[in-house]
């Protein structure tokens, strides 16, 4: 028999909090250990489609999407703001009317600032962190962040106009063809969905207003590390180390203030999991399994 078979089916839900309809992704036992997978941009939960069946044999697995991500709707009386504290808020409420008393954290991408600021909140919830390609260094801040640091400084609308012409299906895919080797290797249904969904009425707006407000996360570099000195949870840094946006300094910088983190590199860009998913689940199951004693 296919052992493949015996995978742990993943189940879809919906659940609102913080007046936002939050689709969310679970699989596992309902007491088991929690792992909470935050994703990053263009994506949604969909990203974590290989990942969580490989882990939901131990874990209880959850991947909620974003607001302005995925398929979690946020209806327009709610006059939702779009910026990482907003973010941060309603998945902090949705981990709150789910009961999650205690969780692993997975962040990838604007999982970090997101996730960051839930450990933060409620530093007594988080068990571990997982890091993927999640930064918190200054130093983590690759050249390609060039037109978005010069839409920090100078809020145009040419500036906000130069980011809008790369948010098209081509420019999705090549955002997952960055740092990759052979694009053969990444099925093609990760950055088709992103960039349908990213084509919806008013989603690229949302998306600019979000590039604009990271700079507030670079502002937060500072708290998130106090964090991680004053908490030291168990963390492990596995890092697509052929990212243009999120470079292997900035996994490297997570052993300043918790030295004891472990830093891991693949061969791959940023969308690690799209090449990398068994190596990134191997190595999770290793690090959860001495983290949650």
């Amino acid at each position: 028999m296919n052992e493949n078979l015996n995978l742990p089916l993943t189940s879809i839900h919906r659940f609102e909090a913080d007046g936002v309809k939050v689709f969310y992704r679970e699989a596992g036992q309902v007491d088991a250990p929690v792992v909470l997978l935050l994703h990053g941009f263009p994506t949604s939960s969909f990203q974590y489609r290989e990942l969580i069946p490989l882990l939901a044999d131990k874990y209880r697995v959850i991947a909620p999407d974003l607001p302005g991500f995925g398929f979690t709707e946020v209806p327009a009386e709610r006059n939702y703001r779009y910026t990482f504290d907003a973010l941060a808020q309603t998945i902090l409420a949705f981990t709150d009317a789910l009961h999650l008393q205690r969780y692993a954290l997975y962040v990838f991408d604007y999982g970090a600032p997101t996730g960051f600021r839930l450990a933060m909140a409620r530093p007594e919830r988080i068990t571990a962190i997982v890091s993927q390609n999640g930064n918190a260094y200054e130093e983590g801040l690759g050249d390609a962040w060039a037109p978005i640091r010069r839409y920090w400084s100078q809020p145009t609308l040419e500036n906000r106009e130069a980011i809008r012409k790369s948010l098209n299906p081509e420019g999705i895919r090549r955002e997952y063809s960055s740092g990759i080797s052979n694009m053969d290797l990444i099925k093609p249904e990760g950055y088709t969905l992103d960039a349908a969904l990213l084509g919806r009425p008013g989603n690229v707006d949302i998306q600019l207003d979000l590039f604009l407000d990271y700079a507030n996360n670079v502002k937060l570099y500072p708290a998130f590390q106090e964090y991680f000195r004053r908490y030291k949870p168990p963390m492990l840094a596995i890092w697509g180390k052929n990212d243009p946006y999120f470079i292997p300094p900035g996994a490297e910088a997570f052993r300043r203030d918790n030295p004891h983190a472990t830093i891991q590199f693949l061969d791959t860009g940023h969308f690690a999991l799209e090449t990398h998913v068994e190596e990134v689940a191997v190595s999770m199951r290793e690090f959860l399994a001495k983290a949650l004693v």
